[in-house]
């Protein structure tokens, strides 16, 4: 064998167990009792050992303007942080058809340390493109209900053509939903009123505005049939009526379960992203704790959007880029919501593992530990208290908005195919060996 990992505990969404796991050529040979030789051995005793995060949603600015983020700082950031696949898209630079796909993989060889799938845009004027981009081998195809990020909003004509189109090849769509509308009106009103304060955010970016797209979508999901995940479900509202109308997955992000609303008013452009936080109590957060625990959210992703200091004090609030780093602490937050009881480790490693990993097309490649699966694997001590900063953040931005919690749960150590990536907050691995991942699954089946 190749690497020992010795007298951890295994945890996969069914159970944890005391355990060696072998690695042989990059993949797991072995979870077993029995002690084996191997050339290189790791003592993970008292340590967890979980399958590596899949990251479904991240912004790495690359090509684009990278001086937000690029691959080779974004990916390191993910494999300090125990995220050992990301998908990426970039609206700066949209994949839109196969031949934008191809290049953005010959630009990408050699720029990340950890694996990576790229996402699609669905373009307006363009949507017959979206099933060939799915098939060249995009793992979804984003689509905005608004205009955002400089990326034309789709009507819900438009939507429903997308997801025709889709549902025809099996293709999955992540969604953004606000309605354009209502979005529109509140900038207007709020602009002319001469606002400039971080409250504008949340009026801006209203809640009427993601729950009147989030219905819409769900019901045009339901009757072409297609695979649709909601993106960044902001609160327990959002949540309720996305289970009650049906036809999607949910995604939600770490922002939604730490932060509160009134933030943007002291931090400003330091809050600023979209759909912004909701919650206006700690009882808030907790509902969404609830509901992640209970299964009515299907995954966590970061929606990784990072910009530097300076760039968010550029200008007013109206100015700002929107989005937060996040890619480097998710694993660590949601290890401390599981110390605190809000959600079992095994249901962590679901819906940080194992589930993007299927809805996407992944598993048991990634997001598993398991015979077979390539050995994306972490090394977590779940007692291990710290305080984050923002000293030690990886990524470009250079800050976070967690800064100064004190949480219990630290990644030890990240192993992508079985070559050890980032050690104790140090990337120990160059940009080349990450590569690209198509799916599994075969083509337009599976994995929802």
């Amino acid at each position: 064998m190749d690497l020992a990992i010795l007298g951890g505990t295994l945890v996969t969404s069914a159970g944890a167990v005391r355990a060696h796991l072998y690695v042989h050529h990059g993949r797991v040979a072995a979870l077993t009792s029995e002690r084996w030789p191997a050339r290189e051995e790791v003592d993970a005793s008292g340590l967890l050992v979980l399958p590596g995060v899949v990251d479904a949603h991240v912004h790495f600015m690359d090509p684009g303007d990278v001086s937000r983020e690029d691959f080779p700082t974004g990916s390191a950031a993910a494999a300090v942080g125990g995220t050992t696949t990301v998908i990426e898209h970039t609206h700066a630079s949209p994949v839109v058809t196969p031949e934008d796909l191809r290049r953005k993989v010959d630009y990408l060889r050699g720029r990340s340390v950890v694996d990576f799938g790229l996402a699609a845009h669905a373009w307006k004027g363009r949507l017959q493109e979206a099933p060939e981009v799915w098939r060249a081998g995009a793992l979804y195809v984003k689509a905005f209900s608004c205009t955002t990020h400089g990326v034309p909003g789709l009507s819900y004509a438009d939507l429903w053509d997308l997801f025709t189109g889709l549902a025809a090849v099996g293709g999955v769509c992540l969604v953004h939903a606000e309605d354009e509308s209502l979005t529109a009106e509140a900038e207007a009103r709020l602009r002319h009123s001469g606002r400039r304060d971080g409250g504008v955010v949340p009026e801006w970016r209203n809640r009427q505005a993601e729950q009147v797209a989030v219905a819409a979508v769900c019901v045009l999901a339901k009757h072409t049939t297609a695979r649709v995940v909601l993106a960044h479900a902001s609160s327990p509202e959002v949540v309720d009526l996305a289970r009650a109308v049906g036809g999607v997955r949910v995604e939600s992000c770490p922002q939604y379960f730490y932060l509160l609303e009134e933030e943007v008013e002291r931090h400003g452009a330091f809050r600023k992203f979209t759909p912004p936080a909701r919650a206006r109590t700690e009882q808030d957060l907790e509902e969404m704790w609830r509901r992640l625990r209970e299964g009515a959210i299907d995954y966590i992703a970061t929606d990784h959007a990072p910009a530097t200091r300076a760039q968010k004090e550029e200008g007013s609030v109206w100015e700002a880029h929107f989005g937060l780093p996040g890619v480097e602490t998710t694993l660590t937050l949601m290890l401390d919501g599981a110390a605190r009881g809000r959600l079992s480790v095994e249901r962590l490693v679901q819906v940080l593992c194992e589930t993007p990993a299927r809805v996407y097309g992944l598993y048991p490649r990634k997001g598993a530990l398991q015979p077979g699966s390539d050995a994306d694997f972490v090394l977590v001590d779940a007692e291990r208290e710290h305080v984050l900063s923002h000293e030690r953040i990886v990524s470009k931005a250079g800050w976070t908005p967690y800064a100064g919690m004190r949480v219990r749960g630290a990644v030890v150590r990240t192993y992508v195919r079985g070559r050890l990536v980032a050690e104790e907050g140090r990337v120990v691995a160059d940009p080349g060996w990450g590569r690209w991942v198509p799916r599994v699954e075969s083509q337009g089946g599976g994995g929802g």
